[in-house]
């Protein structure tokens, strides 16, 4: 007989079956719809300030959703979370400076302002948190890894934007910092300070406000790209331009997969640490990204937000490999040690359970798996392992196919 137990059937995070991001497919169509049927004179002006109004209601139940005493209890694993806001916004910001040697051979200005704009997104939450507990690492450490870099994105992606893009690539100006506090900042501590009151009705409907987040970024998506169309910007960019970018991009992740996985190691984490490190570490969050763009960039946004959703879809099928291929490795080694269950606590979908007894991961002071997942709500990714899809992170829902 087998010492090894039978494992719980659980449906996936991540469909194996689906290739593509189904809310990338939604983002696609926008963009189509945009390009055949453009919002111009007074229907422009009302579909911006639409979406000025959506990216407010954003960023207020952004702040709503976010529990501060988690995130600060989650600084008992310090190091790992700075080291993840380290490859976030210093790591990836630098290699985006280095792609400036590839204008213009290979980038347009414009598709280089883009792409320095990846770097300086925040992290993602729900896929971060997804491919963490595939590959059987430090969910609980994810958790509070993205919910950190979506809080320090809000004030340091506008910054960096400021100091390293200025006004020759991509348009943006110091001006997009009254914006930014306007309508980003504001809305967001509008949001922290009514939680209180408001943090229940969230939580009793986040799968209908689920379906409000996910609206409000098509609408940002619309208007950005109708002012693309209307302005001829599409014309800039041909199948050659294209290419480079996605090839750009794809080094851009490997790097990244790379220096997260193997500078973990150096820096003396564990497996379990350095899983959550690379796929906290190496993603960029669409969901903070989109409505950023739209009003950092104004009607030069369409570009600007090219490249973060080519790598967004990039990202989720290269980690899905890379998790299974954790997953998999972590069954060979209990096979060839033969342990199966340690100290009663199940590997791999019971990551989230040792957190009661592993002082010092993130968010793991409740203990309680379940638990734990539900507060990732916590930033513009707020879907999570234990609730109902957010397509953004690539997380299926429970009626999904097996």
């Amino acid at each position: 007989m087998s010492s090894h137990p039978p494992r719980t059937s659980r449906r996936p995070l991540l469909p194996s079956w689906l290739p593509v991001d189904p809310y990338i497919l939604a983002l696609l169509g926008t963009v189509g719809l945009a390009a055949l049927l453009p919002a111009s004179g007074t229907a422009a002006t009302v579909a911006e300030g639409a979406s000025k109004a959506a990216v407010a209601l954003l960023f207020f139940l952004y702040g709503a959703r976010l529990s501060t005493r988690e995130a600060l209890e989650g600084l008992k694993h310090w190091r790992l979370h700075v080291t993840v806001l380290a490859c976030t916004f210093v790591l990836f910001p630098l290699l985006g400076l280095a792609a400036r040697g590839l204008v213009p051979t290979l980038l347009t200005p414009s598709l280089y302002g883009g792409l320095l704009f990846l770097c300086l997104v925040p992290s993602t939450i729900q896929s971060s948190i997804a491919f963490t507990s595939i590959a059987r690492g430090n969910v609980p450490a994810a958790i509070c890894a993205g919910s950190f870099s979506s809080l320090a994105g809000i004030v340091l992606t506008p910054l960096l934007a400021a100091a390293l893009l200025g006004n020759g690539a991509g348009g943006f100006s110091a001006d997009g910092l009254v914006k930014i506090v306007l309508q980003l900042l504001v809305p967001f501590l509008a949001g922290q300070l009514l939680r209180r009151w408001v943090g229940g009705f969230l939580v009793r409907n986040k799968k209908v406000l689920g379906y409000v987040d996910r609206g409000s970024i098509l609408l940002v998506v619309y208007t950005a790209f109708s002012a693309g169309m209307t302005q001829g910007v599409w014309r800039l960019v041909t199948p050659a331009r294209l290419g480079a970018l996605v090839a750009v991009e794809a080094v851009l992740l490997a790097v990244m997969l790379a220096a997260t996985w193997y500078g973990a190691k150096r820096l003396g984490f564990g497996r379990e640490d350095r899983i959550a490190i690379q796929f906290a570490g190496s993603k960029k969050s669409l969901a903070a990204g989109l409505p950023m763009a739209s009003v950092l960039f104004g009607a030069q946004a369409s570009l600007a937000v090219l490249p973060l959703m080519l790598f967004h879809q990039m990202q989720l099928m290269v980690c899905a490999v890379i998790a299974k291929r954790r997953s998999r490795d972590r069954d060979t080694e209990e096979r060839a040690t033969g342990h199966g269950v340690v100290g009663g606590t199940g590997h791999g979908a019971a990551a989230t359970d040792r957190a009661a007894t592993s002082p010092g991961h993130g968010a793991a002071a409740t203990g309680h798996a379940a638990t734990v997942t539900d507060h990732a709500a916590t930033g513009p990714d707020h879907a999570t392992t234990a609730t109902p899809a957010d397509p953004v992170g690539g997380i299926t829902s429970p009626a999904a196919p097996r």
